[in-house]
Formats: C-alpha cells, structure tokens, sequence
C-alpha cells in the first residue's frame, strides 16, 4: 500500500488547495506568494497521482470511499469517492492547476494575492466535483467554484471582462438552479419510493425513478450541465469568457471546467433517468451534430486565435456529447478518454496563445506570420498541440476522435458521417491558422525579434507534450482504467447498446478492432 487505508486521502486532495490559499492570504511579497501557490498546485498534483496506482480497474462502483454524517436531520452526509469517470479528472485538475500558476508568474501586476487565492479555492471546488457522492455536496463545491472563476474573469481579465463574467455568472448560476430543484426532487423521490429522505447520489443509484418523474428531472439536469458543456445552443457565453479572460483562466476553463457538464450528464442522467435518456437522446445527438459542424465553420470565420480555438472546443465537445449519448461501449470510452484528451491539447493551445499575445500584443491573425522563424521553440509545440486537437495518429487525440466516430457510426451511420466533418472542418481552420500565425510573412509591422519560450513556459509545456505522446502511443492504460465504469454507464436496460462482457482495449497505435456490437433493437451490426 503506498499510504495508510485510514487516511483520508481525497479529503486531503479536495482541501489541500484550500489550505493553501489561506497560506497565500498570510504570505509577503511577491515571490512569497507566488511559491506557496507553486508549493500548493505542485503537493495537490502529486497527491492525485496516489489514487491511479492504486486503482483496481476490475472493481465495480466507487473506492476510496470516505463518508461521514453532515446534517444528519436532511440525509445529507459527507460522502466522497472516485471511480474510472473521475478518476483521471483529479490528476487532470492538478496538472492544469499547476500550468495557470506558472503562467501567471510574470503576467499578473496587481490583486496578485486575491489572483492565487481565487485559483487556489477553484481548485478546491473542482476536486470536490469530481469527488463528491453526496448530492448536496456536489452542490456546494458546483458552486464555489463559480464564483473565483467569475473573479478572475472580472477582475483580471481583458477590456471586455465585465460583460464576459456577468454572462458567464448568469448563464451558469441560472442552470445552477435547475440543477439543485432536480436534486431536491430526487430526495424526495428517494423518501416516497425507498422510505428514507437522503441526497447520497450511491443510494439513488438503487432507485427505479417512475417514468412520470424521469423526464422532468432529466430536462432540470441537462439544462443544468448543457450550458456548462457548453451545447448548442447555450455555448454563447464560452467565447466572450475566453476572449476576456486571463491565460491562466482559459487554460482550466477548457480544460476541466467544460468536462464538468459532460461529467454530470454521465453522473445523473444516464444511471438515475435511463428511460429519459433513451427519449431524448436523439434530440440531444442532433445538438450535437449541429454544435460539431457550428462549431467548425464559426471557428473558421474568426480572426482572433483565442476565439478560433473557444469556437474548436464547442465543435469537440459536441462531439463527445454525441458519443456518450450514442449508447455504446465505443463511443462511451471515446467520450470519458476525449474529455482528459482535449484538456491537455486544448489547455496547452490556451498557453501558447498567451504566450504568442505575451510577446507580440496582438491575437488578430492578421497582423501576425513568421513566427517559426523567430521563436522556433513556440512554433514547435504549437504544431504538436494543433496535430493534437486534428487528431492525428500517434497522438492523444486520435484515440478519443476514433472511438467517438466509432460509436456514432455504430449508433446510425450518417450521424458518424455528419460527425466526420469535424475531423475535414478541424484540419481546415486549425492549419490554415498555423500557416496564417507561424509560416506566412510577418506583418506585425514589428521590427524587434520576439524572445521564445522561457525555461518556464518550456516546463509547463513539456509535461503536457509527453502526456500527448504517451497516450497517443499507449492509450490502453486509460482504456482499460475507464472499461468498467463505461460499461456500467451503458448497461441501464432503456440505453443498453453493447454486450456487456465487450471490452474495447488498444495497444499502442489505434486499430479497427472487429467487436460484434448491437444496436438499441437489439439486432447485431
């Protein structure tokens, strides 16, 4: 064992960050500040890594449980506990977390205390939804990150920052609502069909929620988690809240903040709501059908890099909607594996975009080119990271886009046909941005050569580089990791799909693997 049973370990994650920013309140000076926020993101991400050693991807619902009474009155507990759906989503926190600490290091000129702090309690409350089994737990970490990311908009971002943070807080605190009048009705199912009033989220799963019932709840939780995804069309806020805000805050903006919708649909709809699910999936894959292809062509017609790139993750993340609601094993990996997948590319592109504004103080593409020339290093991963979001072979995002296109081909073959486009559209606009950016003639109009990347930008980026290539070559540690969660997320009677002894497992470079699927009648494809 790499660390006592008895000790709390996810409690210990969750709150680490908290203790730190109340660390960051008692610091002097800047570098004080700065390094017990390093301290802190560094501790947390190594403490995230203790849960992927010791995870035993056989086993069946969720470990290293920790639980005890809250408001015992309310059936309200202090429930925490991970399994293959928010088991990557920890390291992914911290590793990111890590990343908008170091590139803030030299960005941030004032409030720099209330900055780290304001990262440090969003970290907290990241973790603590991906952790929380308790459904008023969940509640309270949902909101509190809302608000420091609302902050660090507001407060340190660009000349529009106001408008981006009010749109974002409205859009996001109006489905926070949704969200908790769905969790009280729950309870109170729970209290009529089981006999006790609780919001423990482990004990729901045991309810058979009556039909009547399913598809109001379902339409108050996608309302909740469709605008956090962002689908279409309630991904309007995304863009402006990009646009405005700080490097830092856009990297786990689109890194982690977008998964949470995905993550909750996967959480409550799917295991709580099956009959509703199977009702309105076609709906909810047409939304995403549409947000894959409007996603593409709006990203097409931008000129800001960082708009380009907000407008590619509303196009990837309707294709990961279309695969988690497609019914089946292939889709439901490709979806659990593209959510870390487009963290890391995503997240890394939001970096280098800073990092391009940083030395040239423009995003407007056409008043950049011939950037490889002269920052070679910055070019380099920029076209690593951009390969990356392409999906191209040997890298990260070749797995997730593969089965995703795999089980939306499976689910009907011209809903896979629709969602290819993204993979023509993706290549269009993501290289021609490149070629615009780093390749074409300068027409900055700047006569001083850029400096390229620091050996601290090269240290956020390597890391981030690895993991691409890592999983690209050897993605079967996700694959076999995520198996049996995915599997369970598919096997509620109203949505089965697959067979549920079919396990998809990819060695190192991805190939077509002859699985005997079914679709939702049943009959073999």
């Amino acid at each position: 064992m790499l660390f006592n049973a008895d000790i709390p370990l996810l409690t210990i994650i969750v709150f680490l960050p908290l203790a730190g920013a109340a660390s960051v309140l008692l610091a002097k000076g800047r570098q004080g500040i700065q390094g017990v926020a390093l301290t802190t993101t560094l501790a947390t991400f190594a403490l995230t890594l203790l849960p992927l050693w010791q995870f035993r991807p056989e086993a069946a619902g969720f470990q290293f449980v920790e639980q005890a009474p809250w408001i015992a009155a309310l059936g309200i507990s202090y429930h925490l506990g991970i399994d293959g759906l928010s088991m990557f989503m920890l390291p992914l926190t911290g590793l990111l977390s890590i990343a908008a600490v170091l590139v803030s290091w030299n960005r941030i000129e004032s409030k720099e205390k209330a900055y780290f702090i304001s990262f440090l309690v969003l970290e907290t409350g990241i973790l603590g939804v991906f952790t929380s089994l308790d459904a008023v737990l969940f509640y309270v970490f949902w909101e509190a990150m809302l608000i420091p990311m609302f902050l660090i908009i507001g407060i340190w971002g660009s000349a529009n920052r106001r408008y981006a943070a009010l749109k974002f807080i409205i859009y996001t605190m109006a489905g926070s609502v949704f969200l908790l009048i769905g969790l009280i009705i729950m309870a109170f199912l729970h209290r009529q069909i089981g006999g006790v009033f609780t919001f423990d989220m482990v004990s729901w799963l045991t309810l058979n929620v009556p039909s009547r019932w399913q598809y109001g709840i379902f339409v108050l939780f996608f309302a909740a988690f469709a605008v956090k995804v962002p689908i279409f069309p309630f991904h309007t806020w995304l863009p402006d809240a990009h646009v405005e805000a700080p490097t830092a805050g856009s990297v786990i903006l689109a890194g982690v903040l977008l998964k949470m919708g995905i993550y909750g649909l996967l959480r409550f709809c799917l295991p709580l709501l099956p009959e509703a699910t199977l009702y309105f999936t076609p709906a909810i894959i047409a939304l995403g059908v549409i947000g894959v292809i409007y996603g593409a062509f709006t990203a097409f017609a931008q000129d800001d890099l960082k708009k380009l790139v907000a407008y590619s993750s509303v196009s990837h993340m309707g294709l990961i909607v279309v695969g988690v609601m497609a019914g089946n094993l292939a889709g439901m990996q490709g979806g659990i594996i593209q959510m870390v997948n487009h963290g890391l590319s995503t997240g890394a592109l939001f970096i280098l975009v800073g990092a391009l504004y940083e030395r040239q103080k423009t995003r407007d593409m056409n008043r950049l080119g011939g950037m490889a020339a002269r920052t070679p290093v910055l070019a380099t991963f920029f076209v690593i990271m951009t390969l990356s979001s392409l999906g191209l072979p040997g890298l990260n995002g070749f797995v997730g886009e593969f089965l995703l296109l795999l089980g939306a081909f499976r689910y009907q073959w011209w809903i896979g046909a629709l969602s290819a486009t993204t993979l023509i559209l993706g290549a269009v606009y993501m290289l021609w941005m490149v070629q615009r950016v780093f390749f074409e003639s300068d027409r900055s109009g700047r006569s001083e050569t850029p400096s390229d990347l620091s050996f601290r930008e090269q240290a956020v980026m390597i890391p981030l580089t690895l993991l691409v290539f890592a999983i690209g070559i050897y993605p079967a540690y996700l694959t076999d990791r995520i198996a049996t969660v995915s599997r369970q997320l598919i096997s509620a009677p109203a949505i089965k799909a697959d067979s549920p002894s079919e396990t998809i497992r990819l060695a190192a470079a991805p190939v077509p693997v002859p699985i005997v699927m079914k679709n939702r009648g049943g009959d073999e494809r």
